[in-house]
């Protein structure tokens, strides 16, 4: 068959290189991956309307399609072996053939083909398929760089712009940096804010999430505007004192997307001082506002408390209340980190916030189950005898826990030892080898021990037993010649 030409093949390639952003290498193997399945729609198209497709699945797996960059064009090749009679002229040659051409070929040996059709027997639909693989191809490889150039990104805070919307999600353009081409990112809608307006080529601050594989979508990007890593990125952006290191963030507690939408998302963060002079907390807010106002804008609104970390677990959950103001906070458990807040009557339902939010938020930041009580109904005593009672539950489930992961490895031992004897008994296939080479080395210390001069009873000295049953024999048999 003669080589089918493609006028500009190199040019064309340097294009799409160019285009996708994608190593020449990279879009050859794609080219050529896109002509062999436009070769096998050709010859499936072959039986269109005449009978069924006879091919099966990896029926072309011997098929392949050489680049000739010199020439501008390409063949299909195929690889056959060598027997005796052809079953499948596909995968199969006879020898008489192959001899004519090679005289010294043999059965068995595998030979390269050129099986190229001509360029006008190629057909529309053969030409169409290869167009949408090789499309296909290049978005597959296009992914696959993305997941290696996002998945080590340092800087997890990108700016997105809104391309379009699929179903509840946003797809975004995002650019790992200068120079590099925009990838599309999926915003789900549990990840979005309630108060953003995502409307064509609006941009936004992204946290990205994930670099994942999606089945047939490949590797795709995950972004969010709900990530309580968007705030930290925000603060530290905004604060020199963050950057330098005098003012730390210890902890983010925050609601983007709270279960009612008569509440709107809140953000707590927890801030302490390396340096004695710094104020933590003033150095976020800023002077005026002028620094938290621009965390708040950009996450359009939402409302954020800064507060300040303490090392006393109580002093730490009062301020985690911010703004209610607290009269006391009792750590009625410390070991299973349970404290009740007590609050003036006016400040008892700033102290719950609404539909609890405010006490939910303070409880993530601080890992510690808060209690509002107000101060004035507090009875202490019948309080204290309840909490002793859920103590001694929390002790007995406790307990409880221990006993079945104590009784679990006890089983899992026994059953190691049970696994490890009975693998002496009944060596694996993974055991062989050392099976194996146990038994050359009782060989060859029973060779020592022959060849050590002493006699062995077995070996070295006839058995008279059989002697005389050999003489026995013979007898009995001279007996019966003279009987005939």
């Amino acid at each position: 068959m003669a080589l089918v030409l493609l006028p500009g093949l190199n040019n064309l390639i340097e294009d799409i290189s160019e285009e996708k952003k994608l190593p020449a290498q990279v879009v050859e193997a794609a080219l050529r991956e896109a002509l062999l399945k436009g070769y096998e729609r050709y010859r499936r198209t072959l039986y269109l309307g005449i009978s069924e497709d006879p091919f099966e699945e990896e029926y072309f797996s011997n098929f392949d399609v050489g680049l000739e960059l010199d020439d501008e064009g390409y063949r299909v090749l195929a690889s056959k072996i060598i027997v005796e009679e052809v079953e499948s002229e596909d995968h199969q040659i006879a020898l008489q053939e192959v001899m004519q051409v090679a005289e010294d070929a043999q059965i068995g040996d595998t030979v390269v083909l050129d099986v190229t059709p001509e360029k006008e027997d190629f057909g529309r639909m053969a030409a169409a398929t290869t167009k949408q693989v090789l499309a296909q191809k290049l978005r597959d490889q296009q992914r696959r760089m993305i997941q290696e150039e996002f998945a080590d990104l340092e800087d997890p805070v990108l700016t997105a712009r809104v391309i379009r919307f699929e179903r509840h999600s946003v797809i975004m353009a995002v650019s790992s940096g200068l120079g590099r081409p925009e990838v599309e990112a999926e915003l789900p809608r549990r990840d979005q804010l309630p108060n953003d307006n995502y409307r064509a080529n609006a941009t936004f601050k992204v946290f990205l999430k994930e670099v994942s594989e999606v089945p047939r979508r490949g590797p795709q990007l995950f972004v969010s505007r709900s990530n309580a890593g968007l705030v930290v990125y925000l603060f530290e952006n905004e604060v020199p004192e963050i950057q330098e290191g005098s003012v730390r963030i210890v902890a983010v507690a925050r609601e983007a997307n709270p279960p009612s939408r008569s509440v709107g998302p809140r953000t707590k963060v927890a801030v302490d001082s390396i340096e004695r002079e710094v104020d933590p907390v003033g150095a976020c807010i800023g002077a005026r506002g002028s620094r938290i106002q621009q965390v708040v804008n950009e996450l359009r609104g939402e409302k954020i408390d800064v507060i300040r970390w303490s090392p006393d677990p109580g002093q730490y959950i009062a301020n985690s209340l911010s703004p209610a103001r607290v009269e006391m906070v009792r750590l009625v458990d410390p070991e299973g980190q349970h404290a009740h807040v007590l609050v003036p009557p006016d400040q008892l339902s700033l102290a719950i916030g609404r539909e609890g939010q405010n006490v939910r938020l303070a409880a993530r930041l601080t890992g510690w189950k808060i209690d509002i009580k107000n101060s004035q109904e507090y009875d202490q005593a019948s309080e204290d005898t309840t909490v002793a009672e859920l103590i001694s539950q929390r002790e007995e489930e406790e307990a409880l826990q221990r006993d079945a992961e104590t009784r679990l490895a006890a089983e899992q031992a026994t059953r190691a030892e049970e696994d490890a004897r009975l693998r002496e008994l009944y060596p694996l296939p993974e055991d062989e080898e050392d099976y194996d080479q146990e038994e050359p080395a009782k060989t060859m210390a029973e060779d020592e021990n022959a060849s050590d001069g002493q006699p062995d009873d077995l070996s070295s000295k006839p058995d008279e037993s059989s002697e005389e049953l050999s003489n026995e024999e013979s007898v009995s048999v001279e007996e019966e010649d003279r009987a005939r």
